[in-house]
């Protein structure tokens, strides 16, 4: 080929491809979802009249005032419970680690729904909660009927499930730090327990956030089966609405629309926490070192300040002024 075509050819612009079924693809979708979402609009049977009366109702916004409690009561539980058994699982002692296994094996095999009603009816099993020395005097006596009430058999139940998992999350990213660490830190002679609340945990905690957060939000949405055992949350305050009113499905819309405005903000808070931690390693802790000038042996302080500040752009005579 000659010199002047390959020229040529090497200036060429390059032409992208067109991809034209994605858009006619995208375009499909979109016209789809409009025409669910105009599906919507007009469809009589949700009654968006009623939507609007009921949304801001009183009994209403207290369930799902009660949903929020759970949830946060329940999460925090779970993290530091879950906190509890990653380190026994990560420990050396046998006895802890079949502990930590047990638990989670037992809380994990149960469903979420049986386990709340076998909560909710534990004074079937056990009528006192009894606290004493085994076989021996007992010092406090309850009665579990009167202890176990709807709202703590919910935030018990989910507390104890929810545990199982995090500690499973939590103990993955505990092994996600680099075993390097731990031994430069006890090397410096840090004990165990400091290793793991200043280097291991902070660490281990940018791993497990974006799990976490999404258990918080599965959490959040598994509190309306608390309706099953009558904690007037906010599924079962629109069920109490909608069975003297039988405005079931508007109802139901109302129930729907709360719980994704609430996820929605839990979702923005995942996202600004994440990228906050994802930027802190660059701002928290950082700090520039500057070596001293390297000088002749004979230099005296005078020499090593005026070399000093004239790599800051200063002269000695300036710095006194």
């Amino acid at each position: 080929m000659p010199e002047h075509e390959q020229g040529s050819a090497a200036l060429a612009p390059h032409i992208p491809n067109r991809h034209i079924m994605r858009w006619v693809v995208a375009a499909l979708l979109v016209l789809l979802l409009l025409g669910w979402l105009q599906g919507l609009a007009f469809n009589q049977a949700l009654d968006w009249p009623t939507i609007g009366q009921y949304f801001l109702n009183y009994d209403v916004l207290a369930g799902l005032g009660r949903t929020l409690l759970i949830t946060a009561v329940s999460i925090v539980v779970a993290v530091v419970l879950g906190a509890l058994l990653a380190t026994m699982r990560l420990s050396d002692n046998p006895v802890l680690r079949g502990l930590a296994w047990l638990y989670v094996w037992f809380f994990r095999s149960i469903p979420l729904l049986v386990l709340l009603v076998l909560t909710f009816n534990l004074s079937l099993l056990w009528p006192t909660i009894d606290i004493g020395i085994p076989y021996g005097p007992v010092f406090v006596s309850v009665n579990t009927q009167e202890l176990i009430n709807p709202m703590v058999a919910a935030i018990v139940t989910f507390s104890l499930q929810q545990a199982a998992y995090t500690s499973e999350v939590l103990r993955a990213s505990i092994q996600s730090v680099p075993a390097g660490q731990r031994e430069a830190a006890v090397a410096l002679g840090m004990t165990r327990t400091r290793t793991m609340m200043k280097i291991v945990f902070p660490q281990a905690f940018r791993v497990a956030l974006p799990p976490i957060a999404n258990d918080t939000i599965n959490l959040l949405k598994s509190t309306s089966l608390v309706a099953f055992i009558a904690v007037p949350d906010l599924m079962y305050s629109v069920q109490q609405i909608y069975s003297s009113n039988f405005r079931i499905v508007p109802l139901l819309i109302v129930a729907t629309l709360w719980y994704m405005i609430v996820v929605s903000i839990l979702s923005v808070g995942q996202y600004f926490i994440e990228r906050a931690l994802r930027s802190s390693p660059s701002r928290v802790g950082r700090r520039t070192i500057e070596a001293d000038p390297v000088l002749p042996d004979s230099a005296t302080p005078d020499d090593i300040a005026a070399e000093r500040t004239a790599d800051a752009g200063t002269t000695p005579k300036e710095n006194r002024a």
